[in-house]
């Protein structure tokens, strides 16, 4: 049997491929466009002077801000910048590459039911409400979007991908999609993570005669019935799979690099204000953002507990290579927390690898902006990207949350409008 090792939800990825999408931070050839840009004034806290999308001689439409992604972070955006006097269709443009309604949560596993959602935060002027815990919260949250988006009329286009964001003239920035060129002057960028799962690398990997999948394939528990599973990753997504598989499993297994760290008690203001703090202050050191639950911890709640009670959670170092029929613990491994030595040598086998190692932004179509910091990271003050005013990163860092995009899209709009009054286009 060989090894099957499956690769993310792989819509984006697949498309820019075919597309010729460059590598990460590659740079490209930025090409030769027309001028001849129309002028807009902005007064007294209403846009005026503003046509509707109207293209130019090189067939390029114009707008004044692009919002990629109709997640939280894009819907959010989108609202507040049509409660700022922008409109859709004319002003500003919300593109997704998703086939409907929902951002990531969409593609979220059945198991993962309204009520197991850690703290969904509603989006701005419509409460979500009445919604059945049992529910797939890739139901429940999907048709909430949708809702949305027919009460504020943010005419999302979808499914739109973008390949790439590059310099245009007359200080605007074109946006390539499937869909053609948008010239604008700001973009919102609020394309989350999902698109982007880490598969991290061990040696023999490719070796494995089992199957290999990550979080964003995750099926739901039954798929795993009577296999032997290992679970890699100390996140929540790590632990829920962990709870969910083990009734029907074989045998799992739980490694994670680091000892996961539970927290007991509420999660209050001050702790999210801390949290938010750490994660902010990576993004303006041009860091690459971390993790919530790096930051965070786990909650300790009943069904950790219990887990942690039965064995389920008896969390493992990592391992040192992958073996075609598991994996292997090399001479010496250490498992710090309980002062002990792991036998030298040790082998699990497996049946199947389960990355819970989760995600990365997804920025790839930024690279030709050069954005990116020696760090790694794109390096934010608020919202903005500091290389370049025009680049508003949302869902980002510290605004990566349902509140904290909320938060975020406000901000953004807001800095966004004081940016074109500052520069408006001549005629």
């Amino acid at each position: 049997m060989r090894s099957i090792l499956a690769h993310g939800p792989g819509r984006t990825r697949e498309r820019r491929a075919e597309h010729g999408h460059m590598g990460p931070w590659g740079h490209g050839d930025m090409g030769t466009w027309g001028h001849g840009w129309g002028a807009r004034v902005i007064t007294g806290g209403k846009i005026d002077g503003l046509r509707r999308v109207r293209r130019n001689v090189n067939d390029m439409r114009e707008v004044e801000v692009v919002v990629i992604g109709a997640g939280q972070a894009g819907l959010s955006s989108a609202h507040h910048l049509r409660r700022t006097g922008f409109e859709p269709e004319r002003d500003f443009v919300v593109l997704d590459h998703s086939p409907g309604p929902g951002g990531a949560w969409q593609f979220r596993w059945p198991s993962l039911t309204y009520g197991k959602v850690h703290g969904m935060h509603a989006l701005p002027g419509m409460e979500l409400t009445d919604a059945d815990p049992a529910r797939a919260s890739s139901e429940v949250i999907g048709e909430y979007f949708a809702r949305y988006e027919r009460a504020f009329d943010l005419r999302v286009r979808r499914p739109v991908d973008v390949r790439a964001v590059r310099e245009g003239p007359g200080g605007r920035l074109l946006v390539e999609t499937s869909d053609g060129t948008w010239a604008t002057r700001a973009l919102i960028n609020a394309t989350g993570t999902w698109d982007r799962p880490f598969w991290p690398r061990y040696p023999g990997q490719e070796t494995f005669r089992g199957r290999q999948l990550h979080t964003a394939q995750y099926p739901g528990p039954e798929a795993f019935a009577g296999q032997r599973v290992i679970v890699v990753g100390g996140g929540a997504s790590g632990t829920q799979h962990l709870l969910e598989i083990a009734p029907y499993a074989a045998a799992t297994t739980w490694v994670t690099r680091r000892p996961p760290v539970f927290r007991e008690g509420p999660f209050d203001e001050e702790a999210g204000r801390a949290a938010v703090a750490l994660v902010e202050e990576r993004v303006r050191q041009g860091l690459p953002p971390r993790s919530v639950v790096s930051v965070t911890g786990l909650p300790l709640n009943d069904a950790i507990r219990q887990g942690l009670a039965d064995g389920v959670l008896d969390r493992q170092p990592m391992f040192d290579r992958i073996t075609p029929d598991g994996v292997e613990w090399a001479w010496g491994s250490l498992l710090p927390e309980r002062g002990r030595e792991l036998e030298g040598g040790r082998q699990v086998a497996a049946d199947v690898i389960l990355w819970a190692t989760g995600f990365r932004p997804a920025v790839d179509h930024l690279a030709p902006l050069r954005l990116r910091e020696p760090g790694g990271g794109i390096r934010v003050e608020g919202t903005r990207a500091v290389a370049d005013p025009r680049v508003h990163l949302v869902g980002y860092g510290p605004s990566a949350s349902t509140i904290g995009a909320n938060r975020a899209g406000r901000a953004a709009v807001r800095d966004i409008r004081r940016l074109l009054e500052r520069e408006p286009v001549a005629a």
